[in-house]
């Protein structure tokens, strides 16, 4: 039988000291990208440049987060989860400083980049440590806990940012809003060189040709530059940049190219079309993406300008949406719940976004709370569910990148409803306009519940196999020759897990259930 989540040796693997900094660090990411929205009217008059250039600041942490969230997991998995920790944390703690002193749009731009560049190391990282931890400890579940953990700290703490920031500008000034990094990255850097087992010594080429082709730099290039391209055309729409699109096109036509021939392939292209399961759970995260963080910003937008409201009581306003988000992510992960969540979380956006198209500048607060609500079930549901997807739908080697695009094509969900909106309410902000925008997002909503339900894997679980021998012991090769997690191969927590692969369905005892 395999070990179930929320056992004595699931504790003991993963004790409060180990899961410590890994927490704090996965929560910078997701604070800054939603934290420095209520700053930038004080930022435009202090630096003297106007409101609408400041939303670079937006942008730049979004493409920096982008390309930067699966580079951290190749690197991670080429020289080692804790060392690119670390390396990431030290690169945040750089980027608050220099965004906290700084005197210009171009110092501030830069900072955000840091924040973004070093906050995406720590995500792909934590998955790379936990999986490899969990097979050392002979766990042939994943460790739903933990998991549900990291996403409160990640994914679902991203509202937290809107009320955060307004009382930190209020309270303190503009320049609080990267300093509030400082504190975060210190308290993860200490606990992770203390508490976070060393990583091995790196093996392999060392030349910086042959490093160059272990990263596939020219990869990573080729993927930087049609994302750049990409978020640039839809962060400038309504005004499209058609050259923006066209070198998209040209740079994402090229990395297709070159990836199918790469030996060691940054993004693999091949995984996404044979792994089927691995690509619907991109495409439902960023379809949920896009529909919650349109609620999370244009819904503000509406209620500052439609009711008046400051943008303080309007975060704020989102805090039970954050609050409840968090409550459904611990006990859906650790029962390592899929089928269910999924479905609960594609209804619920569908029903959250129909409620959208009765909002008017006369509905009560009231309704409008309890629409919110709706739209953090759909948030606690599908985070949860889409990453312990994630977690068994790849190899153990594999999962750093894997967790890294995981999060990308999140925030490609974000960059698309900053374009939906930007383009819905370029000229006004009315109850018409909120209309079409709900009345897109019902759409996008119908197609997240089709790509459920429609999905065999996910709607077909099989049980348990009764004769599987106890975690830790080994049994016969899986199809593809590779021992799985949890067998006597390598029981060194630092690389364990290594070359690794959790196949078929778990059907966990009490209910639970993982792909």
């Amino acid at each position: 039988m395999p070990t179930p989540p929320g056992t004595s040796r699931t504790t003991h693997a993963f004790s409060w000291r180990f899961v410590t900094p890994l927490l704090t660090g996965s929560a910078i990411n997701a604070i800054n990208s939603s934290l420095i929205a209520t700053a930038l009217v004080p930022i435009a008059a202090a630096v003297h440049v106007s409101v609408g250039r400041t939303a670079v600041l937006v942008s730049a942490l979004y493409l920096a987060s982008a390309v930067a969230q699966p580079m951290g997991g190749k690197l991670a998995e080429e020289f080692g989860p804790r060392r690119v920790f670390l390396v990431g944390v030290l690169i945040v703690l750089a980027g608050g400083t220099v965004g906290g002193v700084g005197q210009n749009l171009t110092g501030l731009v830069v900072a955000r980049v840091l924040i973004g560049v070093g906050s995406s190391a720590v995500y792909p990282s934590a998955m790379l440590l936990i999986r490899r931890r969990a097979a050392a400890a002979g766990l042939n579940a994943p460790p739903g806990g933990v998991l549900g953990s990291l996403m409160i700290a990640g994914a679902a703490t991203s509202a937290l940012g809107l009320p955060l920031g307004g009382v930190l500008v209020d309270a303190w000034g503009w320049r609080t809003t990267f300093f509030i990094n400082l504190p975060f990255a210190l308290l993860a850097l200490a606990t992770a060189l203390f508490w976070i087992p060393s990583d091995l010594p790196v093996e392999g080429p060392r030349t910086s040709r042959e490093v160059a082709a272990r990263l596939d730099v020219a990869g990573i290039v080729g993927f930087g530059g049609a994302m750049a391209a990409l978020l640039v055309f839809l962060m400038g729409l309504p005004h499209p940049d058609w050259i923006a699109l066209g070198l998209a096109v040209l740079a994402g036509t090229g990395l297709v190219w070159w990836e199918l021939r790469a030996s060691r392939p940054f993004f693999d292209v091949r995984l996404l079309g044979t792994n089927l399961a691995l690509t619907r759970t991109y495409l439902r995260f960023a379809l949920a993406g896009l529909c919650v963080y349109t609620v999370l910003y244009g819904l503000t937008q509406w209620l500052q300008a439609g009711r008046g409201m400051s943008s303080e009581k309007a975060g704020l306003l989102l805090l039970p949406m954050s609050a409840l988000s968090a409550l459904l992510v611990r006990p859906i992960s650790q029962r390592n719940l899929v089928r269910m969540p999924l479905v609960v979380a594609a209804v619920s956006c569908l029903a959250a976004s129909a409620g959208v198209l009765a909002l008017t500048t006369s509905t009560p607060i009231a309704w409008i709370v309890v629409i919110t609500l709706v739209f953090g079930i759909t948030l606690g549901t599908t985070i949860s569910a889409n990453q312990t997807a994630l977690y068994t739908q790849v190899a153990a080697d594999q999962i750093g990148t894997a967790a890294g695009l995981f999060r990308t094509f999140g925030f490609l969900g974000s960059i698309a409803s900053s374009a939906l909106i930007s383009i819905v309410f370029h000229t006004q902000v009315n109850d018409h306009r909120l209309h079409v925008i709900a009345l897109i997002m019902v759409i996008v909503s119908v197609l997240g519940l089709l790509i459920v339900v429609t999905d065999g894997r996910i709607m077909t679980q099989a049980p348990v196999r009764r004769d599987d021998p106890p975690a830790g012991q080994p049994r016969r090769p899986d199809h593809d020759g590779e021992v799985p997690a949890g067998s006597d191969r390598d029981t060194d927590p630092r690389r364990a897990g290594t070359g690794t692969q959790i196949s078929g369905s778990r059907q966990q005892p009490g209910g639970g259930e993982s792909l």
